[in-house]
């Protein structure tokens, strides 16, 4: 499932490839491509980059490609005539250098629109959590701002508070912090809150660079994290088993050690 790491390569990619190069040919089935391809054919790529879990590419024109990949979408790059490894009736976007072709594959969401638009769509994103120019003040205003009874995992999935993280990191930056996924945001002191944010940033930053997530220091099979995907397993930590559950609103799939991350008093 991409989150803010994954965007974040995927850029790094496209930028290798895009960047300088003029875009010869752009198809693909996304309605934006049919409605306003035109607008970026033949143009030359400036910039890629990330926005939390949006990833924009720029051209001369003005014009600016944003991308969102919610659950199934992915971005590939393939050398001139490669085989693609994804059916190309899932190609939302392609995008042509005669040299390399980025493909978007399975993509939900797609615009194709003047920068001063694509900026406005993203405009309420918090401080992207996998920059290294994250902004924690800011994050934690704006953290601040909830209301009191906000849970933390809520808030951790909350794209206006800081943006990047999804359902993996949510549980694995809790976990680190010893913090139960239904602990009020209101139940943190300014150094607790500060910390969970800084916290996110810092697993987010540290695996912008890997092909598979790591948070526990340990780069094997079965061992890369601390508890998402681990229910009924023992905690790495103390041994209790790891517990799951669909929590929040939306409510998200969950994992947390019970011992380790115990569940804050009732009032």
């Amino acid at each position: 499932m991409p989150e803010g790491d994954t965007i974040h390569r995927a850029a790094a990619r496209l930028d290798a490839v895009l960047t300088g190069s003029r875009v010869g040919g752009v198809g693909g089935s996304h309605r934006e491509v049919v409605h306003h391809g035109r607008r970026i054919a033949g143009r030359t790529v400036t910039a890629v980059s990330a926005a939390g879990k949006h990833l924009l590419v720029a051209f001369d024109n003005g014009w600016m490609l944003r991308t969102h990949l919610g659950m199934p979408g992915a971005w590939h790059v393939y050398r001139a005539g490669e085989r693609w490894r994804r059916s190309p009736g899932a190609a939302r976007v392609v995008l042509d250098t005669g040299e390399a072709v980025a493909v978007c594959f399975a993509a939900p969401t797609v615009q194709i629109a003047p920068e001063a638009l694509v900026r406005r769509a993203i405009a309420h994103l918090g401080p992207d959590s996998a920059s290294p120019d994250f902004d924690l003040a800011e994050a934690a205003r704006r953290a601040a701002a909830l209301p009191p009874a906000a849970p933390v995992a809520d808030t951790l999935l909350d794209q206006g508070v800081l943006a990047g993280v999804g359902n993996v990191f949510k549980s694995e930056i809790l976990f680190a912090e010893r913090l139960h996924p239904l602990t009020p945001i209101g139940d943190l002191g300014e150094a607790a809150l500060r910390s969970l944010l800084g916290r996110a940033a810092r697993l987010l930053a540290a695996n912008r660079g890997r092909s598979r997530r790591l948070t526990t220091g340990i780069d094997r099979p079965g061992r890369r994290l601390w508890v998402y995907d681990r229910r009924a397993a023992p905690c790495r930590r103390c041994g209790a088993p790891i517990a799951s559950d669909w929590l929040g609103e939306p409510p998200r799939i969950t994992f947390w050690c019970p011992s380790c991350q115990p569940e804050p008093a009732r009032t």
